[in-house]
């Protein structure tokens, strides 16, 4: 199992930059990804950022440029840094783990932060 507890949501303005901080309860190199989604009221959850335990990235095309992904392995920390944030970047920011096992692929999910951009 995994555990995760997000921080860094809150209010900004239009062009500002929020950091997400994602903590795991266990080591990351045995996740085999780790990835922030995003949630609007009405919407789908759809996928921001993610790392793999090998340290490759992916990102949302509405996001490329704009956000980066990292990680503190010795933390078992994930972070998300948003820049030239916009008012459609407004949505609860949740971070995933998923792990590969015998049985097949399984999704933790953190509470989700709330993060608000106004114009």
């Amino acid at each position: 199992q995994v555990q995760l507890v997000e921080s860094g949501g809150g209010l900004v303005q239009a062009g500002g930059s929020l950091r997400l901080s994602c903590a795991a309860s266990r080591s990351l190199l045995s996740i085999n990804e780790m990835g922030w989604y995003h949630q609007a009221p009405g919407k789908q959850r759809e996928l921001v950022a993610s790392i793999t335990s090998g340290g490759s990235r992916n990102y949302g095309d509405s996001v490329m440029g704009r956000f980066t992904i990292s990680r503190d392995v010795s933390k078992n920390m994930v972070y998300l840094q948003m820049n030239g944030l916009k008012p459609e970047d407004t949505a609860v920011y949740y971070c995933k783990a998923h792990l590969e096992t015998i049985v097949g692929g399984i999704n933790y999910w953190g509470q989700g932060t709330q993060v608000t951009v106004s114009p």
